[in-house]
């Protein structure tokens, strides 16, 4: 197994860790080491990446589990603050649809002999999703170290920056499978 694959690998075993230490708040500090973690996870992201294209080490392994190492992430993170009241779940569920869309296409394109890359505007998504759920992290780390000044509303703050994240996601779910409308047009 090849580093890019490695380091996909350690993402989705650093995904249980993160589970426990945001949502078991009897751990010290569990908010900053779900902070950490989440951010280590976030690097190997955009490390493996990286490494593959730059080494060119890409596989059909790294090609299929990067991407699920990616929505296992957010989606735990997401889900996480639903269950913890900060994010809503209209939202969330919005944000799981497109990613069946658009893993759906993918799928059907595959049976077609096309492989469909990443959009930018999915790219974009991702790295906003990923800031947001970082700074709902930081925001919860401050509050229970009594740091986050009173005047911030940490639910109404986190729910709007899901709700940027959500708006990002339809939009960019829309792109994709409005560039890739052919690929539909080709099963039926």
């Amino acid at each position: 197994m090849n580093l890019p694959n490695k380091l996909t690998m350690l993402r989705m075993i650093l995904v249980p860790f993160f589970l426990v230490f945001l949502l078991v708040e009897a751990i010290p500090l569990n908010g900053l080491w779900a902070l950490l973690v989440f951010i280590a996870a976030s690097v190997t992201d955009a490390l493996d990446g990286h490494i593959a294209r730059s080494r060119n080490l890409i596989t059909d392994f790294g090609k299929f589990l990067d991407p699920v190492a990616d929505k296992v992430l957010v989606f735990a993170a997401l889900i996480a603050f639903t269950e913890m009241g900060l994010a809503p779940s209209a939202a969330v569920v919005i944000m799981m649809a497109r990613e069946f869309l658009v893993s759906s296409l993918r799928m059907v394109a595959a049976g077609n002999g096309t492989v469909l890359a990443a959009g930018k505007s999915g790219k974009v998504k991702t790295a906003v999703t990923m800031v947001a759920i970082i700074a709902i992290l930081l925001m919860l780390t401050l509050a229970d170290l009594g740091w986050l000044p009173g005047f911030i509303p940490l639910v109404a703050v986190s729910h709007v920056l899901i709700w940027i994240c959500g708006v990002l996601t339809v939009y960019s779910g829309w792109e994709y499978l409005w560039q890739n409308r052919k690929q539909f047009t080709q099963s039926m």
